[in-house]
């Protein structure tokens, strides 16, 4: 996969982008990661890419110009582009593997009051949005998204069921739960052992284990999940 993100400050992405699995994954060519920076689409001497809004308030708008700009000098013919924006549709496990099939993805970040709308109703831009908050650019959001969906990239992960098994993922009645509780060595920690199943070696009794705990779980915290299930 290909990945260009465009933004006013590219420097934001290389740590994160340079440790774990995502380096991983880009040093074994599963994955690459471009980062541009829309200043440098400007047609000014001093870089600039913002305005104040049109019929008042606070803050700044960014500007239609260097945004299409920066967004014509990296798109192909098949690549898909991303505003990320509070917005947008609210991504979910499901959207991230739809997002892993595509072999170019272009990421839109905004900042400050966000972007010119006409950038949005002249160019073939998808929206998504992280969550129900705002944050000071869409920087942030470009990471969390880039690293949901790497993990759906074959053979970036180390068990081919890794992310098959997380929480969200349907299962066979298509229900998409959180994640059954996970434990390691020591067997007892602060007083508190290892379930007794997990150590019995029955893998029919762990599975059964584990969906009772994840559904428990899903019920307790995420009842939304299951709404669907009384349909």
């Amino acid at each position: 996969m290909h990945i260009d993100i465009l933004s006013l400050f590219p420097s934001y992405f290389r740590s994160p982008f340079d440790e774990s699995i995502i380096k991983r994954a880009r040093q074994r060519g599963l994955l690459e990661i471009n980062l541009v920076d829309i200043r440098d689409f400007a047609d000014n001497k001093h870089r600039k890419v913002d305005d104040r809004p049109y019929g008042g308030g606070p803050g700044m708008v960014m500007m239609a110009e260097p945004i299409c700009a920066a967004i014509d000098s990296v798109r192909v013919p098949k690549a898909k582009v991303i505003y990320l924006s509070p917005q947008g549709k609210v991504l979910t496990a499901s959207k991230c593997r739809e997002l892993a099939q595509e072999p170019h993805l272009i990421f839109l970040c905004g900042h400050y009051e966000g972007i010119d709308q006409r950038v949005l109703e002249t160019e073939e831009i998808e929206e998504i949005s992280i969550g129900d908050y705002v944050l000071m650019s869409g920087c942030a959001a470009g990471i969390v998204v880039v690293e949901a969906i790497t993990r759906f990239i074959p053979e970036v992960l180390g068990h081919e069921r890794a992310a098959s098994e997380d929480s969200f993922e349907l299962d066979a009645a298509g229900v998409g739960i959180l994640d059954c509780p996970h434990y390691t060595q020591p067997k007892i920690f602060k007083g508190i052992p290892v379930p007794e199943v997990l150590c019995g070696g029955n893998h029919q009794e762990i599975a059964k284990w584990r969906r009772t705990q994840a559904m428990e779980k899903t019920m307790r915290v995420r009842p939304d999940l299951l709404n669907h299930l009384g349909d």
